[in-house]
């Protein structure tokens, strides 16, 4: 007897098989970023991501060849949990903090970046968090804290996006490290670029000594408290580039 044909499954066209392939690979991509992994301690007690010093190993030469930096400050960070703060002018900008540790780093960032071919599978191979661009995922905040009482570091651009507009201002911040800051009992490495990178120009970057909000602790903190010290942390980027511009002037003087 002939197969009756209403029985056959209906064949896609091409446009639709690619269009249901797209669907699929980013869902992949959402579940896969949706846990960052924890990298715990080896013997030594370090948390090492031996793909994100893969990339060091490659990455650091060459962009220090087209864009040379100088550290300045507070240029080694120890084991243990902590949370970067830094300015933002270029992707390129997370080799910084990366130079002050021989430990992993897991960098938030936004979620569009976690989506895109090729990076998404970086980003799940250093544990990378995703986050809403205005700062509001609840969940971004629970996956960092998670991270930090494992004893791994994370690092932020609380101005959420790269500054492209100008050279002596911040652009608005979001807040969100100090609650991270009080929640886990963490330090905040603040580091502040001091001049937009250029090409075969040094940039100088100033990393500020650990600050801990010690009188948080034990208390209900407020949501105006929060962003006082997310405030606190802001001036202290910008006294950070005050003193050192002002130590480079005084330095031509002499």
């Amino acid at each position: 007897m002939a197969e009756e044909s209403g029985n056959a499954p209906a064949k896609l066209t091409r446009a639709e098989r690619k269009a249901e392939k797209k669907a699929e690979t980013k869902a992949k991509r959402l579940e896969a970023n949706k846990k960052p992994r924890l990298f715990p301690a080896n013997k030594k007690g370090m948390h090492i991501m031996p793909f994100l010093n893969f990339l060091k190993f490659f990455l650091i030469p060459l962009h220090f060849i087209f864009y040379p930096y100088k550290l300045h400050g507070n240029k080694k960070t120890g084991k243990d949990s902590c949370i970067f703060v830094g300015n933002h002018y270029s992707m390129f900008d997370v080799i910084y903090p990366a130079r002050t540790t021989r430990e992993g780093i897991h960098y938030i960032c936004k979620k569009s970046v976690l989506e895109a071919p090729v990076l998404w599978k970086w980003g799940v191979r250093i544990g990378a968090i995703g986050a809403a661009r205005d700062g509001s995922d609840v969940r971004t905040v629970m996956e960092a804290v998670r991270i930090l009482k494992a004893g791994e570091k994370v690092c932020m651009f609380p101005e959420g996006t790269r500054n492209r507009r100008e050279d002596d201002e911040f652009l608005p911040f979001h807040g969100g490290a100090s609650l991270l800051a009080i929640k886990t009992k963490s330090p905040v490495i603040p580091f502040v670029i001091c001049n937009r990178p250029r090409i075969f120009r040094i940039t100088h970057v100033v990393f500020g000594e650990p600050v801990e909000f010690t009188q948080y602790y034990e208390e209900k903190v407020s949501a105006e408290e929060y962003a006082q010290a997310d405030e606190f942390l802001r001036n202290r980027m910008y006294e950070l580039r005050a003193q050192f511009r002002a130590s480079r002037k005084k330095g031509k003087k002499a």
